[in-house]
């Protein structure tokens, strides 16, 4: 028996709202939803349980690849732009091809994490990329946004791998974990989640009940 514990989803943008003893909490506001399983991996035919979910989305894709077409008619469901395939928990219900996801598998105040691509900042330095310090900006030291030393000439007269210095920034996969459940807009297959997660407004995101909730 297994049970889908995550959904797909866009990132709409922030916002705030007001709990009842009146505090302001500062909210991410995302698209959850509807999803439909695409694909479904079970340990006899792959090793592994797991469904592909595809996020449904008004219009569909314009253009599918032939290959990314037969995938979608061998299921019987329609091109989406947006796939992930999530492993499932071993305490649910069975999962089969063609089964709707929607947010309200989430509940308010439940813990979830949040996977989105982070914002591209193309090549930067190592104070926007690493949040370097820098040197004095006065007295003629010529040292204010440098990296400082990067390893010694004798030994091991190279440059260790792992060192932190410039290059692309962003772009990159990022989770944030723990967020708390706000609210839960079933009609509207929306989800408010506390604080902010990573990505552009308009970015997917993988939703999923947190590995490691807050007790």
């Amino acid at each position: 028996m297994n049970m889908v514990n995550a959904i797909l989803g866009k990132k709409l943008g922030m916002t705030q709202v007001f709990a009842e003893n009146g505090d302001v909490i500062p909210v991410t506001v995302l698209k959850a939803g509807p999803c439909v399983v695409v694909q479904r991996k079970t340990t006899q035919s792959d090793g592994y349980d797991a469904a592909q979910l595809g996020l449904v989305e008004v219009p569909p894709p314009r253009r599918v690849t032939k290959a990314r077409e037969g995938h979608f008619k061998k299921a019987s469901a329609n091109p989406v732009r947006f796939l992930r395939e999530i492993r499932l928990a071993a305490d649910g219900g069975d999962v089969n091809v063609g089964d709707k996801v929607l947010v309200d598998l989430f509940t308010v105040n439940e813990f979830v994490d949040v996977v989105g691509t982070s914002k591209g900042r193309g090549f930067a330095g190592v104070h926007k990329r690493h949040h370097f310090g820098g040197g004095t900006g006065s007295h003629g030291s010529m040292f204010h946004r440098a990296p400082g030393s990067i390893g010694a000439s004798a030994f091991p007269s190279r440059v260790t791998k792992g060192m932190r210095a410039a290059g692309h920034t962003g772009n990159v996969q990022v989770t944030a974990r723990n967020l708390r459940v706000v609210q839960v807009l079933t009609d509207d297959n929306t989800l408010l989640v506390e604080g902010s997660v990573p990505g552009p407004q308009g970015g997917y995101v993988l939703v999923h009940k947190a590995k490691a909730p807050h007790k």
